[in-house]
């Protein structure tokens, strides 16, 4: 049964790019997002299908270089060549793209975007604990609200807002459910399990059949046998998004007999925490709240993001810490010197990784990473 579900989740890409097209044909209305702080639940509110476009490939970065510097975040070329040679079907389908100002490289890039797609962009403060930065971006949500009514020809109402907002929620615990699986010991899931099932959400088309694909994974997995898995280093990975396409330090891990038990990540653990408030009167006041609350490295100051990582550690009893950057990322490069600190307070093996999308440090990282899990104390 587990085979099942992971091929399921593999599959999400192709089946669910079937199901937009559908849905596109029958008049249906699409919007492409690049981030974690889009509050996806204004676009299931307006009755459009979000759809995730962070380019996870190397191929059509030489294409991105035409218009965009080489010394970029891999990220950001590989989204943006994308688009700019039509490769990336979801992107085609999308009535409207999201993005926002979480590094300077995005919001320049969106720039040039606006001559290929209609594009809005939500002014992101960069300082989440003050009331000013919630009143701006209380003020970008509503912002996101008018256009998508405007865009898509649609009213959203507040009782629109709300039952999104539970589906989300929903969401959110299923996903959170799967990875702690992986507080076990020895581990439920493999580290490509998890990336693999985790990030087949971002092309879900149907998020009521995506969250009981993940009970179910869950439901399977948790009454599985415990035993026949070896005693190996249990690994935490942190830093930039990664994704299919770009797991090669999660599969090199793997591959060198560790287990990858968590990502800290925004395409992993990052957000999954964060429930809106259904308490209150206002949903784009609950939504601004807790979009802001995310601990991206380009909020300053970020402790959030560290206070995550050391319960992440304890929870899932990580015995080493992976950080990888994506080249010229940084926020996250530079937040690798307050993460390293903590990762050896606790007298755990740390690495920082700086790598691209393209495979030419293959040997050098294996290396490195077999060098990290030599230092495990087992």
């Amino acid at each position: 049964m587990l085979d099942e579900f992971m091929q399921g989740f593999a599959n999400a890409r192709e089946v669910n790019l079937m199901r937009i097209k559908e849905a596109k044909d029958q008049g249906g209305k699409v919007v492409g997002i690049y981030c974690t702080f889009c509050p996806q639940e204004l676009i299931l509110a307006a009755g459009a299908i979000p759809v995730g476009l962070c380019g996870m490939s190397e191929t059509p970065i030489a294409a991105a270089e035409e218009t965009l510097p080489r010394n970029l975040c891999p990220l950001i070329k590989s989204s943006y060549g994308f688009a700019a040679t039509e490769t990336c079907p979801f992107f085609f389908f999308s009535d409207l793209i999201v993005g926002e100002t979480t590094c300077d490289g995005k919001k320049k890039m969106f720039e040039l975007m606006e001559d290929l797609k209609p594009v809005h962009v939500m002014q992101l403060p960069h300082l989440n604990n003050s009331q000013a930065s919630l009143e701006l971006w209380v003020g970008e949500v509503r912002r996101l609200k008018d256009r998508l009514e405007e865009e898509l020809q649609v009213n959203i109402s507040d009782q629109d807002i709300w039952e999104a907002i539970e589906v989300i929620n929903q969401e959110k615990r299923a996903i959170k459910a799967m990875f702690d699986l992986n507080r076990a010991d020895p581990p439920l899931l493999s580290g490509m399990e998890i990336l693999t099932a985790a990030w087949s959400r971002s092309f879900s088309s149907d998020k009521g059949e995506m969250i009981n694909n993940l009970n179910g994974l869950v439901e399977e997995v948790a009454h599985k046998p415990k035993n026949g898995r070896a005693k190996a280093p249990r690994v935490l990975l942190t830093g930039c998004p990664v994704g299919l396409g770009t797991e090669k330090v999660v599969r090199l891990t793997e591959e060198l007999g560790a287990y990858v038990v968590a990502m800290e990540n925004c395409s992993g653990y990052k957000t999954l925490e964060l429930q809106t408030d259904t308490e209150g009167t206002d949903p784009i006041v609950a939504l601004a709240e807790k979009y802001l609350s995310i601990p991206c490295s380009c909020m300053s100051p970020n402790p959030a993001r560290l206070e995550l990582l050391e319960s992440m550690i304890e929870d899932f009893r990580a015995d080493a810490v992976i950080d990888l950057t994506w080249q010229a990322c940084h926020t996250y490069n530079i937040e690798a010197y307050e993460v390293g600190k903590l990762v050896k307070s606790k007298e755990l093996p740390y690495l920082h990784l700086e790598s691209d999308y393209s495979n030419s440090d293959l040997e050098s990282l294996k290396v490195r990473i077999e060098a990290m899990l030599e230092m495990v104390d087992m």
